[in-house]
């Protein structure tokens, strides 16, 4: 098999870890600032998808993928408010509440597009010069915008007065609450900023990785976000370490469809090869969620007074 293992190999399995971990970098940075303030974002999935859905709808319409990729992110937005009022409002599980957030827009998107384009399983393809554009034919736009906001996350988390607030929030929302820290009003904050940033990775995904929405087509990317998240220990700079390592698996496991054997000579069954990066997403939970220290408000609703 070495001799797969090429300069070019190696340059084509680089450039597709990037495209690949794109995705995980943005719902990863959003899930960030709402567990940071004490909110479990299971719903990253759904957020994704919706954002997908429609930045594939406005840009097809539109024919401007900028107005599409904004559209997503709004709309992501939208439904993390709807999932911020379910669970700090009404003190819904979080946990169900996700799930419930990422089941319904898995079916949603499928109505809509049988209604707009008599088609459940897709929307109309978008032409390949209202994508979002790529750098050397290479490099998306969306890659470059997801690496910059990890020192700029970095950057609002540990040195802004609002970054701090989300820490405090995330650890003691009784003590910060005591210190004049709306505490209700950053969690909804948090929450909508981690569905515009999920969003804005689905939206790449239907907009610039490709050039339609299909139904299910984040494939569990929000869970692996969320995976990457726990392993990166909530922190940014991590967060971007862990995505890419998830990034690169997924990249490997396409680049050795077909490459490897059974002792018999036989390929080993596409099947086994595209588990690989779920597989060790299991692994990295079962392993590091232990010895990852969650913020201690994490899952907990707070009410003014607790």
């Amino acid at each position: 098999m070495g001799e797969f293992f090429t300069p070019t190999f190696l340059i084509i399995l680089l450039f597709s870890t990037i495209r690949l971990a794109t995705p995980l970098i943005f719902a990863a940075l959003g899930g960030m600032f709402s567990e940071r303030a004490g909110v479990i974002n299971i719903a990253l999935e759904g957020l994704m998808l919706a954002g997908a859905f429609t930045a594939a709808v406005v840009t097809y319409e539109l024919s401007n993928p900028y107005i599409g990729f904004v559209s997503g992110m709004a709309v992501g937005g939208i439904v993390a408010f709807v999932f911020a009022v379910a669970v700090i409002k009404f003190e819904a599980d979080q946990v169900v509440t996700g799930f419930a957030i990422s089941l319904l827009m898995l079916g949603l998107p499928a109505v809509l597009s049988s209604a707009f384009y008599d088609s459940a399983g897709s929307t109309q393809q978008v032409a390949k010069e209202f994508q979002l554009p790529e750098f050397f034919n290479r490099i998306s736009l969306a890659s470059i915008l997801a690496f910059a906001l990890v020192p700029v996350c970095w950057y609002v988390l540990y040195k802004t007065p609002f970054g701090l607030r989300i820490r405090a929030v995330g650890e003691n929302p009784a003590a910060a609450d005591s210190a004049g820290v709306n505490v209700i009003r950053l969690r909804y904050t948090a929450v909508v900023i981690s569905g515009l940033l999920a969003a804005a990775g689905g939206a790449y995904l239907s907009i610039g990785q490709s050039s339609l929405f299909t139904r299910g087509m984040t494939a569990g990317r929000g869970y692996i976000a969320l995976a990457a998240l726990i392993l990166a220990k909530w922190k940014p700079l991590p967060v971007l370490f862990a995505c890419l390592f998830f990034g690169f698996t997924e990249a490997l496991a396409i680049q050795l469809q077909g490459v490897l054997k059974m002792p018999s000579g036989d390929d080993i069954p596409v099947q086994f090869i595209q588990i690989i990066p779920y597989v060790l997403t299991i692994i990295v939970l079962a392993g590091f969620i232990g010895l990852s220290r969650a913020p201690k408000a994490l899952g907990i609703p707070y009410k003014k007074g607790n």
